[in-house]
């Protein structure tokens, strides 16, 4: 299809066709699919450590290599899509996420595993930015377009809530393989579906791809958000401070570039003027925040349900239902609340109602009534849903039409970088928390100290395989160990969501005065 031009848009916005509504269907399901792997592989986790047996560190790497990829890789698949067309960049996508997620399911060891989720961050890279960008191309009428990103969004607590229910089944009945297998036909069907009925959007007459930007933007991300990893799980090392001044030093040459490609009227990777939108900038703050909130209360939640209180699978996925389903009303009822309330009352009590979440979840004990963890992730859920429509909106209507990709890209690599930060910051409090306060019975063998001592999941297999008093022993200082982790985990949590809701308060009241 012919690419669409800057010029050759309407004057005024014009309501979209029933067409238009088909393609937010089809856009909905990559969004879906993204959403329910990070879920579905957060109750995997449990099943993955008893067969693969990954240290703490692999076991980290496992859940935050994607997200890391993706990080690295969000800015140029973004602008790459404004160049090349949004529909192919996320056909491309789709193909080799659905290829690689075969491969990942036959996983033999930890290190296999993380290179494969490496891949999937590659490929998962390309589907978000095209997706958002293919919105604004769909919907060009205000009203309409924030309806469209709010139906759009709760893909995101759809794919959340169906991944722990469809993992339970999975589970129950499969090896732990399953999880991704079942990413392969979604992803044909999705392929077959954006072939036929989605649009072709890209940037008009584009210069060339500034691969040293590329470059650069690699060496920005990629080891600022190692850095951050290593740092939670390790402490500061040299590794962690070299990773930092790669990554500040390469940021400064990137946006030196930029500036003097845009002067010099050439195209820049990324249109850093972009930024001079404080609306932008504090939207991309909220939303990293908003990703930190869920990554952190999935990590710690779904060992919670299935190790400390023993529940099933399929029990725990129910438990925190219902804090999905609210995300996805929160986002359907921001779309009308947008206009009614500005974007400085709507986005801090979004970060207000996750704080107030997280808060809840310093009372878990090893005995707590499933019921507060599910009013925790409702809290947390509420939250999440209201502010992420709102600052999804406000990004792309930031940005000029021909920029969609780079502000969509911008957006998703905030995500991304909350995500990596909820699972490293938090998940690594927890388990230096943890590794202090469980004590292993005396003559266990060392790997099975070891293994106790590293994850709440190797505890359990310790405990399983010595007598009677010494594994419930270990069981029971395990759990409590866990349970104190987790007190630890969900105050700092709830203190970086409400200091991120004061700046984004005072930013966004400093605007409008």
């Amino acid at each position: 299809m012919t690419a669409v031009a800057p010029a050759r848009l309407p004057l005024a916005p014009t309501r979209a066709a029933p067409r238009a509504w088909v393609g937010l269907a089809v856009l909905f399901l990559p969004t879906v699919l993204v959403a329910l792997d990070n879920t579905v592989l957060g109750f995997a986790v449990p099943a993955i450590s008893a067969a693969l047996t990954p240290s703490a560190s692999q076991l980290l790497w496992m859940v935050d290599i994607y997200p890391l990829v993706l990080a690295g890789l969000l800015v140029t698949m973004g602008t790459l899509g404004d160049r090349i067309g949004h529909r192919r960049t996320l056909m491309i996508g789709v193909a080799g996420f659905g290829a690689v997620s075969a491969v990942a399911a036959f996983a033999t060891d930890a290190l296999y595993l993380v290179g494969a989720r490496a891949l999937l961050g590659f490929f998962g890279a390309m589907l978000m930015p095209a997706a958002l960008a293919l919105l604004r191309t769909l919907f060009t009428d205000r009203a309409q377009r924030r309806l469209a990103v709010a139906i759009w969004a709760t893909g995101f607590a759809a794919g959340a809530a169906l991944g722990p229910i469809l993992g339970g089944v999975l589970l129950q009945h499969f090896w732990w393989g399953a999880v991704f297998l079942v990413n392969v036909p979604a992803m044909l069907l999705l392929l077959l579906l954006a072939g036929l009925i989605l649009p072709e959007s890209r940037t008009f007459a584009p210069g060339r791809l500034d691969l040293v930007g590329v470059l650069l933007s690699l060496l920005t991300m990629v080891p600022t958000v190692l850095a951050i990893t290593l740092v939670a799980d390790d402490g500061i090392s040299a590794t962690v401070l070299l990773a930092l001044a790669v990554g500040a030093g390469s940021g400064v040459l990137f946006v030196r570039r930029a500036r003097a490609r845009l002067a010099a009227g050439e195209e820049p990777l990324l249109d850093v003027s972009l930024f001079a939108s404080a609306v932008l900038r504090v939207s991309a703050l909220a939303n990293a925040t908003t990703m930190f909130a869920l990554t952190g209360l999935l990590f710690f939640s779904a060992q919670y349900l299935l190790l400390v209180l023993g529940l099933s699978p399929m029990d725990a996925g129910l438990v925190l239902l219902p804090g999905f389903v609210v995300t996805m009303l929160a986002g359907l009822a921001a779309s009308r609340l947008g206009r009614m309330f500005p974007l400085r009352v709507l986005v801090p009590a979004g970060l207000g109602l996750a704080a107030a979440g997280f808060l809840l979840c310093t009372a878990l004990a090893v005995d707590t009534p499933v019921t507060v963890l599910a009013v925790a992730s409702v809290l947390v859920g509420a939250g999440i849903g209201l502010s992420e429509t709102i600052t999804n909106d406000a990004i792309l209507t930031a940005a000029p039409a021909d920029r969609a990709g780079s502000a969509s890209a911008v957006s998703e690599t905030a995500y991304e970088i909350g995500a990596v930060l909820g699972t490293a910051v938090l998940g690594s409090v927890l388990t230096a928390v943890y590794r202090g306060g469980v004590h292993v019975p005396v003559g266990v063998d060392p790997a099975g100290t070891h293994a106790a001592q590293e994850t709440l999941g190797g505890a359990v297999t310790t405990a399983a395989g010595l007598p009677g008093h010494d594994g419930d022993a270990l069981l029971a200082s395990a759990r409590a160990a866990f349970v104190s982790g987790i007190d630890v985990a969900a105050l700092l949590g709830a203190g970086v969501v409400v200091a991120v809701a004061v700046v984004v308060l005072l930013s966004l009241r400093t605007r409008a005065r």
